[in-house]
C-alpha cells in the first residue's frame, strides 16, 4: 500500500541530493582558476546529463537487479533495463513507488562521478571527460554500489566474520570510491604546469562558500533521506550530520590557526565538506556526542591530508583525495570504534562499547576493497582513453585557459569594453557624449 508520507519524504530528499551537484559545481568552480571556471563547472553539469540517462537505462538494474550465476555478487543483471517495469510499482515493505527509489539513487550516482572532476582541474580534455563519465559509471560505480547496497559480496562478510558492513549513505560507494578514482586520474594525467611553484589559489571564495552551503543543505537529503522514511533514524541522521559538520569546521580552522596563524574562508568550507563526508557512512549509528568527536577527528586529519599532495607530488587540484577519500575512510572505520547499539534495534556496537573486533575488521575490508578496485579500474579506464584520444590537454590550452580554448567563452569579461551612451539633457542638435566603461 502506498505511503504518501514516505513517498513525499523520498521525493524531497531526491531533490535535495540533486541540488548538491550544482552546489559542487560552485564549490569547485570557485576553487578553480578564473580562466578555467566554466570548464570546471561544466564537468559537474555534464555528469548530471550523462549519468541520469545511463542510470535509468542500466545503472539501477546493474546495481539492484538479480545477476547471473556467481557474478551476481559482483554485478547485477539487465532484467530491469530501462526501469520501465517500475512504473506504478510500489515497494510493499516501504510503501513508496519503486521509481522514487530509482530517482533517489540516481542522484547518488550523479554526484559520485562529479566529485572526481575536482582532482583533474585545468588539464583534462573535455571530450575525454565526457567519455570517462559513462565508462567509470559502468565499470566502477555500479559494481561498487551493488557490493554495498544491492546484495553484493559485502553481505557475505557477515557469514564469514559474523559482522556486517555498515555504510548508511555512501562512505565507501560514494566518497572513498570517488577519492580513489581521483587519485588514479592524477597519476595518469600528471601534474599541472607550475604545480608547486606557481600560485594556484581559488579565484572566487564567495563561490566556494556558496557551494559549501548548498552541499551542506543538500546533504540532509543525502543522509536523512537514506532512512527511507520520516522516522527516528532520519532524525538521528539529520542531527548527526549537522553537529559532525560543525565540529569539523572548528577542527579545520584550529589546525589552520596553529599551522599558518590565520583562519580562512576556504578552510571553513573545506572543513564543512570533510565533516559531511565523514558522517555519511555513520549518520545512523552514532550518538550525537560521538558524531561531534568524529567531526573533530575528520576536520583535523583532512586539514593535514590535503597537504600530502605536495609531499608525494600528485596534483589533486581541488583536494578530492584529501577530503573525500580520507574523510570517507575515517567515517567508515570510526563505525567500528564509535558505533552504539543504543541508537536502534539491530545496530552494532563499536569496540569502544564492547562490540566485536570483527565489526572493525569488516569495515576495513570494505574500505580496502573499494579503494583498491576503484583505483585499479579507474587507472585502466583512464589509460585506455589516453591511448585512444589523449586525456591531457596541450600545454598552450592549459596556459591560455580552458574556458576560451575549449568553450569559446569566459566567466568574467574583465577586458571587454562596451560603448555606452550617457543620457543627458542636451540642447537640440548637440551631439551626445559617449564613454567606454568596463562591463
Amino acid at each position: 500500500m502506498l505511503d504518501t508520507g514516505t513517498t513525499a519524504w523520498l521525493l524531497m530528499s531526491a531533490a535535495l541530493v540533486m541540488l548538491m551537484t550544482p552546489g559542487l559545481a560552485f564549490f569547485y568552480g570557485g576553487m578553480a582558476r578564473a580562466k578555467s571556471v566554466l570548464n570546471m563547472m561544466l564537468m559537474s553539469f555534464t555528469s548530471i546529463a550523462i549519468v541520469s540517462v545511463l542510470w535509468v537505462l542500466v545503472g539501477y538494474s546493474l546495481t539492484y537487479s538479480p545477476g547471473y550465476g556467481p557474478l551476481t555478487h559482483l554485478i547485477g543483471g539487465l532484467g530491469d533495463f530501462g526501469s520501465s517495469g517500475f512504473v506504478n510499482a510500489v515497494d510493499e515493505e516501504g510503501g513508496y513507488p519503486l521509481l522514487v527509489d530509482v530517482g533517489f539513487q540516481m542522484m547518488f550516482a550523479i554526484i559520485t562521478v562529479a566529485l572526481i572532476s575536482g582532482a583533474i582541474a585545468d588539464r583534462a580534455k573535455f571530450g575525454a571527460w565526457l567519455l570517462f563519465v559513462p565508462l567509470w559509471s559502468l565499470f566502477v560505480y555500479f559494481p561498487v554500489a551493488r557490493w554495498v547496497w544491492g546484495g553484493g559480496w559485502f553481505d557475505q562478510l557477515a557469514d564469514w566474520f559474523g559482522a556486517s558492513v555498515v555504510d548508511f549513505a555512501g562512505g565507501t560507494a560514494v566518497h572513498i570510491n570517488a577519492g580513489a578514482a581521483a587519485l588514479a586520474l592524477t597519476f595518469v594525467l600528471g601534474r599541472r604546469k607550475g604545480f608547486g611553484s606557481e600560485s594556484m589559489r581559488p579565484h572566487n571564495l564567495p563561490f566556494v562558500l556558496l557551494g559549501a552551503a548548498l552541499l551542506w543543505f543538500g546533504w540532509f537529503g543525502f543522509n536523512a533521506g537514506s532512512a527511507y522514511g520520516a522516522n527516528e533514524t532520519a532524525s538521528l541522521a539529520l542531527v548527526n550530520t549537522q553537529v559532525c559538520t560543525a565540529a569539523a569546521t572548528a577542527a579545520w580552522m584550529l589546525v589552520e590557526r596553529v599551522r599558518y596563524g590565520k583562519v580562512t574562508a576556504l578552510g571553513f568550507a573545506s572543513g564543512a565538506v570533510a565533516g559531511l563526508v565523514a558522517i555519511t557512512p555513520a549518520a545512523a549509528n552514532l550518538t550525537p556526542v560521538w558524531a561531534v568527536v568524529l567531526g573533530l577527528v575528520a576536520g583535523a586529519v583532512c586539514a593535514y591530508a590535503i597537504s600530502w599532495k605536495f609531499k608525494f607530488k600528485y596534483d589533486d587540484a581541488l583536494d578530492v583525495v584529501g577530503i573525500h577519500m580520507v574523510g570517507g575512510i575515517i567515517g567508515s572505520l570510526a563505525l567500528g570504534v564509535f558505533a552504539s547499539a543504543t541508537v536502534g534495534e539491530g545496530a552494532p556496537d563499536g569496540i569502544l562499547f564492547g562490540g566485536s573486533p570483527m565489526f572493525l575488521l569488516v569495515q576495513f575490508i570494505a574500505v580496502a576493497a573499494t579503494t583498491l578496485y576503484s583505483f585499479a579500474v579507474t587507472w585502466l579506464i583512464a589509460k585506455a582513453i589516453d591511448m585512444a584520444m589523449g586525456f591531457r590537454l596541450p600545454e598552450h590550452v592549459e596556459t591560455n585557459g580552458l574556458d576560451t580554448e575549449l568553450h569559446a567563452q569566459s566567466a568574467y569579461a574583465f577586458d571587454e569594453l562596451d560603448t555606452v551612451e550617457l543620457s543627458s539633457s542636451l540642447p537640440p542638435g548637440e551631439e551626445k557624449p559617449s564613454a567606454q566603461v568596463r562591463v
